[in-house]
């Protein structure tokens, strides 16, 4: 037989307020029991309600940073374009500045994206991968629903943010992602190490 007390915190605050609320009216619970019961209740909604303030503003914190960086290096590539144009520019300038890319020998044929997944709640997920030298990687994901992989998108610049919300609101899901190299718009090498990540409400 399972255990009576569900498991997720959404699903169990929904429960201990039923649970409370059915046996507030029962004569033979001593009252500094359903005193304990009902501040240890209030204690749990308000850790939720922190929880919840504090995983929104951390997927704040991190769009927001993304947002910089994205700024920051449009506004350098932009910059570099125009001093690779000058006419006095040379290797030693672009080495000088740090602007002058280093050849990337990864052999592809042989090699199988590093693929990493952070749950960011509410069904948002960070996938972190390497490109070396392919023109990206295309991922696949396989959800409760999914009979097989499905192809999710093609990822040219890491992070990719999955941003599909819950098969079910305010219930958690396990997702599987796995991915590809992609060179001339053909996969290339091995399929990444599977990559299971916990999307929590």
């Amino acid at each position: 037989m399972s255990d009576f007390v569900p498991t997720s915190d959404n699903d169990l605050l929904v429960w201990v307020d039923h649970f409370i609320t059915q046996i507030s009216t029962d004569n033979e619970i001593a009252a500094v029991d359903l005193a304990a019961l009902t501040a240890a209740k209030a204690d749990f909604h308000t850790k939720i309600e922190h929880l919840n303030d504090a995983a929104a503003q951390a997927k704040q914190t991190t769009a927001d940073k993304n947002d910089s960086r994205n700024h920051i290096v449009n506004l350098i590539r932009a910059e570099a374009r125009r001093i690779k144009a000058r006419a006095t520019y040379s290797d030693g300038l672009g080495a000088q500045l740090g602007i002058v890319g280093v050849k990337d020998s990864h052999d592809l044929s042989t090699s199988r994206p590093e693929l990493t997944g952070i749950d960011q709640t509410d069904g948002v997920v960070i996938l972190s991968f390497s490109k070396y030298n392919s023109d990206g990687i295309n991922i696949y994901s396989k959800r409760d629903n999914d009979a097989d992989w499905v192809l999710l998108t093609r990822a040219t610049l890491s992070p990719f943010v999955d941003a599909r919300p819950l098969l079910q609101a305010g219930k958690p899901e396990l997702r599987q992602y796995s991915a590809t190299y992609v060179l001339k718009d053909k996969e290339v090498g091995h399929y990444s190490n599977e990559v299971v990540v916990n999307c929590t409400p």
